[in-house]
Order: structure tokens, then C-alpha cells, then sequence
């Protein structure tokens, strides 16, 4: 932002700006920093209301809707459901669906971009470390993939978590590839806004390292809770889990590939798996 070359009238006063004391005699200076700290709580709204904050929303309502109409043992849960019941515009929808789902990526790249840096560097999502990136990834996947099957279980037996379908598609040749690319994009998405992205803007804001972590994991198990109380409670520790390395590691990537190869593995083998 540049310097203003000429003062403000005394009478005039930037929207989201207050007077600060100390400045020359008939000048009165600003507090720049409260309008920032307004802008990126708006920005975060925004970015927030166009993914996985609304995602959040509507899952709040959902678990509402399925709680008032029987427990949640008979309730499902359809992860990838048919858009069409002819094939070719099933697999147009399918793939304008994970297209339009990664808008809020794109946003949060343009908003995060500073110019001669980039965005991919900066949170770590890049091909810098594939062999550290790679290991770390299949690492997470047992550590997260393992415990996700035994929650699922134990929420099933406790009548809190509902029958998740991960895949209602039907047959086609391209079903598979469609999965895997839905699987990708839910990786891409959740790690790049709930971790890449929504750490550091709220610690900007105000948040302490712990407050942001805090918030970005509940609200990542919130837009599980259509699933019920299950998989809210390990989605919210996964989010510990992922925060954690990001702020140890800085990498974002292989936290992505870790979330991907866990849906694809769900959406793929999913009845082999115990779901369904």
C-alpha cells in the first residue's frame, strides 16, 4: 500500500479506521491495523461461506433433520451419489461438481499470492520433498485410516454414527476414475482452506497458534456431523493431528495425498472395508 501524500481532513475518518494520539499538531493519524484486521475477518467469512464453512452449516442441519426423525443407527450417510440417471450426464455432473468445489482453492491461491512468491511454496505444496512427502503421507494414511475404521465401528455399535454408503454410483467405465478424482479433490480442498489457508489468517487476526488450531478443527469435524457424533469426533482429531504437522513442517502436500489416498481407498473399497 503506498504512502498518501496529502493528510485527511480532520472531519473525515477512513470506514474501519480510529483516531490514534501522537500525531502532529492538526493532523490525526489512524489505526490501519483495525481495517485490516476487519478485511481479513470478512475474507475468512467469505472463503469460509463459499466451501467448507457452509459445508458446516448444512451438516449441522442435516444431523438435526435425521435426529428428529429416527436414531441415528437407521439414518445413511451417500458420500457420491448419482447426479443422472443417463450416463453421459451423470459424468458431466460429476465433474462439474469437483470442478466448482475447487473454486474456493483458487480464491484462497489468489488471496494468499504475494508477487515474486509463490503460493505453493508457501504452504508447502509443491514437489520440493516427494520422497519426505511421500513416506509422511503413507504414513498418516495408517495412522489416520486405521483408527477412522475402529471410530466408524464403535459409533456404529453405539448408535451414533449412521450407515455411510461411501459411493452410490452406478457402473460405468468411468466410475472409478470419477471417485479417485472426488477422493483428490476432497484432499486438496480441506487441507488447502482448513490448514494452508485458514491457520495463518486467523492467527493474523488475533488467534493464538492454539485458538486457530482449535477452530479450524472444529469446524472440519462440523462438516462431518451429517455422518454423526463419530465422525465428527475423528474428523476433529485428524484436524489436531494435521495442524500439528503443518505448524511443525510447513507442508500442506502431504497432508493432501494422505486425506486422498484415505477416500480413495473408502470410496473405492468401501463394503471391504466394513462400509455400506
Amino acid at each position: 500500500m503506498g504512502c498518501m501524500s496529502e493528510s485527511l481532513p480532520l472531519n473525515t475518518q477512513p470506514d474501519g479506521a480510529r483516531p490514534t494520539p501522537g500525531g502532529p499538531t492538526g493532523v490525526v493519524l489512524y489505526d490501519w491495523g483495525v481495517r485490516s484486521r476487519q478485511r481479513l475477518v470478512f475474507e475468512v467469512l467469505l472463503v469460509l461461506g463459499l466451501s467448507l464453512g457452509q459445508s458446516a452449516v448444512y451438516s449441522v442441519v442435516q444431523l438435526v433433520q435425521k435426529l428428529s426423525q429416527a436414531p441415528l443407527s437407521q439414518g445413511t450417510s451417500t458420500l457420491n451419489t448419482v447426479q443422472s440417471s443417463r450416463e453421459y450426464f451423470d459424468l458431466t455432473y460429476q465433474l462439474l461438481g469437483i470442478f466448482f468445489a475447487l473454486v474456493p482453492v483458487l480464491l484462497v491461491f489468489f488471496l494468499l499470492a504475494e508477487p515474486g512468491k509463490s503460493v505453493f511454496r508457501r504452504i508447502g505444496l509443491d514437489f520440493r520433498h516427494p520422497v519426505r512427502d511421500g513416506l509422511g503421507a503413507l504414513g498418516l494414511l495408517v495412522v489416520i485410516g486405521v483408527p477412522s475404521l475402529g471410530l466408524y465401528a464403535a459409533g456404529r455399535a453405539l448408535g451414533v454414527t449412521t450407515e455411510i454408503i461411501p459411493s452410490a454410483l452406478n457402473q460405468y467405465w468411468w466410475t472409478i476414475p470419477v471417485l479417485v478424482l472426488s477422493a483428490i479433490h476432497n484432499g486438496v480442498l480441506e487441507e488447502v482452506v482448513m490448514v494452508g489457508y485458514l491457520l495463518g489468517r486467523l492467527e493474523k487476526i488475533g488467534f493464538t497458534p492454539i485458538a486457530a488450531v482449535f477452530v479450524s478443527s472444529l469446524i472440519r469435524g462440523s462438516y462431518h456431523l451429517y455422518q454423526g457424533f463419530g465422525p465428527f469426533v475423528g474428523n476433529f482429531l485428524m484436524g489436531l493431528l494435521f495442524c500439528w504437522l503443518y505448524k511443525k513442517f510447513g507442508r500442506v502436500a502431504p497432508l493432501v495425498v494422505a486425506h486422498a489416498l484415505v477416500d480413495i481407498a473408502a470410496f473405492t473399497m468401501g463394503p471391504a472395508l466394513g462400509f455400506g
